[in-house]
């Protein structure tokens, strides 16, 4: 991967959500994906995210109120906040929660990028140590993605609805994860990636 971070997306509008992914994953970043703040409550399981973009009105709850868990569990985690309210006082609750930084829709998606790029760029001057293991380094992005969820005992249905790709390019990324890995069919598959991902 060109750069090393991951960033969680929490947006409840499908089209902003898989723009916004495709964007990053281009930028050589894994992407966390949550169209509710229950869906972002297991993301953060899965993975702590460098970086995390948050709309604040969602069908479950507010990405305001996200924000306090994820400090709790991720630390200072750098926010952005990408939402429709754009009231001055929407702006100064979302900063005052805890927000690194806001952008009000519709956005310019360059703008939004070099935003996050800058976070990510930030994160990564004060990272110690590597995040994932050496292993991880030989997948791209999109097979990351879906390896972290295999190894979570997820059938290809269940890890297609939470990448938002197809059952068939899940199959397709798992293939290619087990090759470049050294996997081989017979062998007790997502036990052995689960070892060679060191998670």
């Amino acid at each position: 991967m060109n750069n090393d971070g991951i960033v969680l997306l929490l947006e409840d509008n499908i089209k902003i959500l898989d723009l916004n992914r495709r964007m990053l994953e281009k930028e050589g970043l894994m992407v966390l994906v949550a169209k509710t703040v229950a869906e972002a409550r297991e993301r953060i399981k899965l993975a702590i995210p460098d970086v995390a973009v948050l709309d604040i009105m969602l069908p479950d709850g507010s990405g305001l109120d996200f924000l306090s868990e994820l400090r709790k569990t991720g630390g200072n985690v750098p926010v952005l906040f990408l939402t429709a309210k754009t009231e001055r006082a929407d702006v100064l609750a979302g900063l005052t929660a805890g927000g690194n930084d806001y952008i009000s829709k519709p956005y310019d998606i360059d703008e939004f990028r070099a935003r996050i790029m800058g976070f990510i760029r930030l994160v990564n001057s004060g990272k110690t140590k590597p995040t994932l293991s050496k292993s991880a380094s030989l997948l791209s992005v999109s097979e990351l993605s879906v390896a972290l969820f295999a190894v979570k005992g997820m059938s290809n249905k269940e890890i297609a609805d939470r990448v938002y790709l197809s059952e068939s390019r899940v199959k397709t990324c798992l293939s290619g994860v087990y090759r470049k890995l050294g996997i081989a069919e017979e062998q007790e598959k997502r036990k052995l990636l689960a070892e060679r991902l060191e998670i």
